[in-house]
């Protein structure tokens, strides 16, 4: 299967419902994030444990990509993660834009690099990511 097709299909699960999630990252993963809280470097249990407290804080947590780019094995992708929190169940709301980087070993996402920013509800902002 190609790089792209393993992002893409890790990028449609919904994180707060989807148990299989870990199944896509390799063992020996490691993640890179400059947020705009600051820098974050994860290994597969930091992302296992961030999984977690997704799913607790979450009834959805979905990606909407707007651009899927692969060269090789790594694949860029750009999207907004759109959330329906617990507090407020009737309403998703976007959360963050994001661009990431992923280098795929043995079929698995093996090496991320991701920068991210908070998400404004302004609709031109919103509809820049979307395709």
């Amino acid at each position: 299967m190609s790089a792209k097709k393993i992002i893409k299909q890790f990028y449609n699960l919904d994180l707060a419902k989807d148990d299989n999630a870990m199944s896509f990252f390799h063992k020996d993963c490691k993640l890179y994030w400059n947020s705009s809280k600051g820098f974050n470097a994860l290994d597969y249990d930091g992302i296992e444990a961030m999984l977690q407290n997704i799913q607790k804080a979450y009834l959805s947590f979905k990606y909407k990509l707007s651009h899927l780019l692969e060269e090789g094995k790594s694949v860029t992708a750009r999207y907004t993660i759109y959330v329906t929190p617990i507090e407020n169940p009737d309403e998703e709301q976007p959360l963050a834009h994001f661009i990431s980087i992923w280098e795929i070993k043995k079929g698995k996402l093996f090496k991320g690099y991701e920068i991210s920013q908070l998400a404004d509800e302004d609709p031109a902002s919103l509809k820049s990511f979307l395709k």
